[in-house]
């Protein structure tokens, strides 16, 4: 299928090899049946690799609410008030924004695997003095630092995903992966309930430590390197350092011979440029309303349902599997006819793709999330039966994956070799918003209720819901338009 550029380029490409010296020395690149190129490994190779990132992907945005059933336990624990305990959650969600920032950019200086390694590393360690924290000072601190690491799987997914998928494959695979960034936050209260009702709430940081550490562990022996360039620079170091090569000198496709100071001045920028194109900025805008009313709603379920229906800890984090089934739903029957209209729409385009082929399915997601919220809103309002409520957060789901995905999606069609800066662009700012806004929401609830509190949000995303349409039509002028110089 017909690309405009060729996506396999690197984020940080700059082919500036010393004219005549470039001439004197043998260009490695891969080949379509070269066994190092992730393209070409077996089926089972690449997802091995997607499977480790993806329960990366999974367990940091866990952490990020799986303590939320417990944050009256710990307001009491510490004597202090909700507000307090729910910063704990601001910090590390705005962190799981920037982070990707830093680490995007960084994995196609040093590789993939060894970020993820010490980031996921870092990540499962700093779960220990989280669970032995004294204060909510010390708190609030380790779980905004272990946050930025924690990221890692959210940052560079994307990329690792792109490494190994051509695009009229990506979407169902990617569908997979994201769901480590949905389901986690909604698993996270349901396991969170259980420990916290049985053994207390620092045994959810315990219990995390343990899976975070065996996930670290099965990446050392299993997670291989995906990054192009990193791969044929590791061959090009064997092939000079031979004893058969008699002083042979090698470069490989997409080396940057610029020193590292101004490779990375240069890709740390990049993610701000591209925000600032129209098409991303809106598109990072939904993405943030999307995460913002989850996790205003999560960080309130305790209260509404514990309130107004006398569930328990445990009963209450049941509730989330209302979302997470809407997830499931999506992704088993949804997300693969994304590249199935993605082809289409290419093959009866004389067989050139464009990014724009990505949104069509985003209009599901556009119609489901206000039903879903205005549902949601005025049943918990009017106290019907709580299942009346728990029906509509199914629909909430499939709109969260089918808006997200093709929204990935579009970001690494539209940017191809700059696809790990876009996704860095766009979660950076749902990540801050995400973690902002659930702290004005219970004064929010306070003031005018649920039924009008949530339905703030299902205006907004009311709002929103033509910006797939409007972007499958004029986003390729838009693109023309403003275009971003990296």
């Amino acid at each position: 299928m017909a690309r405009d550029h060729d996506e396999r380029s690197p984020l940080l490409q700059n082919r500036q090899h010393g004219g005549e010296e470039e001439e004197e020395r043998e260009l490695l690149k891969f080949s379509e049946s070269d066994d190092e190129n992730p393209r070409a490994w077996p089926k089972s190779k690449k997802l091995a690799n997607v499977g480790i990132v993806a329960l990366m992907s999974i367990l940091s945005p866990l952490a990020s609410s799986m303590f939320t059933p417990g944050m009256r336990q710990i307001a009491e624990c510490f004597d202090t008030d909700l507000n307090a305990v729910i910063g704990a959650t601001t910090g590390f969600v705005v962190m799981l924004g920037i982070g990707p920032l830093v680490f995007a950019p960084l994995s196609e200086t040093f590789g993939r695997r060894k970020l993820y390694l010490w980031c996921f590393g870092i990540f499962s360690l700093l779960q220990i003095p989280t669970a032995l924290s004294p204060n909510i000072g010390a708190l609030i601190a380790v779980r905004t630092i272990s946050g930025f690491f924690g990221s890692i799987g959210i940052a560079n997914g994307g990329g690792t995903i792109s490494d190994m998928f051509a695009p009229e494959e990506r979407a169902s695979v990617f569908g997979w992966y994201l769901l480590g960034p949905l389901l986690g936050p909604t698993l996270g209260p349901l396991f969170g309930g259980i420990i916290v009702q049985r053994l207390g709430w620092r045994w959810i940081f315990w219990v995390l430590t343990i899976i975070c550490g065996v996930n670290t562990l099965v990446g050392y022996f299993f997670l291989k390197e995906t990054y192009a360039p990193v791969i044929l620079a590791q061959r090009k170091a064997r092939y000079e350092q031979s004893e058969e090569s008699g002083g042979k000198r090698y470069s490989y496709e997409g080396e940057d011979t610029r020193p590292l100071t101004s490779k990375l001045t240069t890709s740390l920028k990049r993610p701000v440029k591209i925000f600032m194109q129209p098409i991303v900025a809106v598109m990072s805008l939904y993405q943030a309303l999307l995460f913002s009313t989850t996790y205003s709603l999560y960080t309130n379920y305790e209260d509404i349902y514990s309130g107004s229906y006398g569930f328990n800890t445990e009963q209450v984090g049941l509730l989330y599997l209302g979302p997470g089934s809407g997830f499931l739903i999506a992704v088993w029957f949804l997300v693969p006819k994304i590249d199935v209209v993605y082809n289409k729409l290419a093959k009866r385009n004389g067989g050139k793709a464009k990014p724009e082929y990505r949104l069509p399915l985003a209009n599901i997601g556009a119609a489901f999330i206000p039903i879903a919220l205005f549902w949601f809103a005025w049943t918990v309002e009017y106290r019907v039966h709580w299942a009346a409520s728990i029906l509509s957060t199914p629909f909430y789901g499939i709109g969260q994956v089918m808006i997200l995905n093709t929204v990935q999606n579009y970001y690494i069609d539209s940017f191809e070799k700059y696809a790990a800066s876009a996704i860095a662009a766009g979660a950076v700012f749902r990540s801050v918003v995400g973690g902002i806004v659930p702290l004005f929401v219970p004064t929010l609830f306070d003031m005018v209720g649920y039924g009008w509190g949530i339905s703030v949000f299902a205006f907004l995303s009311l709002a929103l819901a033509p910006a797939p349409l409007l972007f499958y039509y004029y986003g390729g002028k838009i693109r023309e338009k403003f275009t971003v110089e990296l």
